[in-house]
């Protein structure tokens, strides 16, 4: 891969991102190679330029979030690019101005530039020099010229701008046309929140295997199939679906199929439909926990650990154990820490904690009171933190809290 570096201008500040405008217009033209953005340890854009013999109109390539296991590079083309700007557009009723408040080289960044891009409009950066910040959002959202405005954030972004909001920041938030939120499912009680505070905000899910979001608030875009497998498994189909993974062709990976005409992607979610076609996002597909013969599922008692007034958002896994091959456990972060639930993207959260600690100790209240409530359900291991800790992208790094609860639990 070539690539050439761009410094953001100045000391700190907002990233330029002109070079891969340009770039992902000459690609998106045919008139170029595609194109793979990254941000260097000195925080400057990266620009590099991908061969993909095989595959003439590709765009851009997208390294998927890397949340269960190693990246893979997706391979986006003019027509899967081009089919979700149009959709997007269908369904938010129009194009406009972007705020760009993502990090661009993940799917939901890129998408900023190349909806701008068909829209003909200029999309603006937030300074993220000093870290996501309501402060940071408001002074950016406030440079937008266009009626029509929209951005896309992650659920601990939203969390943070509308916990104890500036009048400046709740107003800057009322403006946007929409608000479109993924990476991560959204607790019930963000929504209503921005309901309640005015701001109209679209849930998505996808992946940079669907090009971006591709179901909105639980339905498809025009031109999006979506079904569920047999297995439980979603199914997303259409245009919007990527070519494939550089590294592997379809055929190994059984991720990418084609039925009828239709090119499909095969998640790792389990989901249900309903009679009016509404797709309700189950969990993960490996998030299944054998415990002692019998099976559990990580997203419902992570539901449950987070009915708690004391928990913000939690994190259940699987971990290996001798006396019960696998136990539950739970990396909690607790309310009322200052963060919302959820460090930020890249971080983890201070004051971490873990079971085993004196009488008293939030972990082993919790435990306590999990045991009574839940019984077997309830996590064997539980480790509390300010946050939980999450990717450069806002999803969670299952990995890295499956390993921190694992040696946790062995040490015990």
């Amino acid at each position: 891969m070539n690539s050439e570096e761009t410094p953001a201008p100045g000391t700190g500040g907002p990233l330029n991102i002109e070079p891969a405008l340009k770039a992902l217009a000459a690609a998106l033209h045919g008139e170029g190679p595609a194109v793979e953005l990254s941000v260097g340890a000195d925080g400057a854009l990266v620009v590099g330029h991908v061969e993909t013999p095989g595959c003439d109109d590709a765009v851009a390539v997208v390294r998927t979030s890397g949340s269960t296991g190693t990246p893979k590079a997706t391979l986006l083309t003019v027509e899967s690019l081009a089919a979700s700007s149009m959709a997007t557009a269908l369904r938010l009723k129009g194009e406009g101005q972007w705020l760009l408040a993502l990090p661009v080289q993940f799917v939901a960044g890129i998408q900023v530039l190349v909806r701008s891009l068909f829209a003909g409009t200029r999309p603006w950066v937030m300074d993220m020099s000093g870290g996501f910040t309501p402060e940071a959002f408001t002074a950016a959202a406030l440079e937008l010229t266009d009626k029509i405005r929209f951005t896309s954030l992650v659920p601990t972004q939203l969390q943070r701008l509308l916990d104890d909001p500036a009048p400046e920041t709740l107003a800057v938030l009322r403006r946007f046309n929409a608000i479109l939120l993924g990476g991560a499912p959204a607790p019930q009680s963000l929504l209503a929140a921005a309901r309640d505070a005015g701001v109209r905000v679209v849930t998505t899910y996808g992946s940079a295997e669907t090009s971006g979001g591709c179901i909105y608030d639980g339905y498809p875009l025009e031109g999006v199939s979506v079904r569920v497998a047999a297995d439980g498994r979603i199914l997303l189909g259409g245009d919007t679906v990527a070519a494939g993974y550089i590294e592997a062709p379809d055929e190994e990976t059984g991720t990418f199929f084609e039925e009828d005409g239709v090119r499909w992607y095969r998640t790792s979610d389990l989901g249900s439909i309903d009679d009016d076609g509404r797709l309700t996002v189950l969990g993960r597909a490996d998030d299944v926990i054998i415990t002692g013969g019998i099976k559990v599922s990580a997203a419902h008692v992570q539901e449950q650990l987070e009915k708690s007034d004391a928990v913000s958002s939690a994190f259940v896994a699987g971990v290996p154990s001798a006396e019960w091959g696998q136990a539950v456990a739970a990396y909690v972060a607790l309310a009322g820490d200052g963060n919302s639930g959820q460090a930020g993207p890249g971080q983890a959260g201070p004051g971490q904690a873990g079971a085993g600690q004196e009488a008293g100790h939030p972990a082993v209240v919790l435990q306590q009171q999990w045991q009574q409530e839940l019984g077997v359900l309830a996590p064997k291991t539980v480790l509390t933190a300010s946050g939980l800790r999450m990717l450069p992208n806002g999803k969670p790094d299952r990995l890295a809290m499956t390993a921190e609860l694992s040696a946790l639990h062995r040490g015990k």
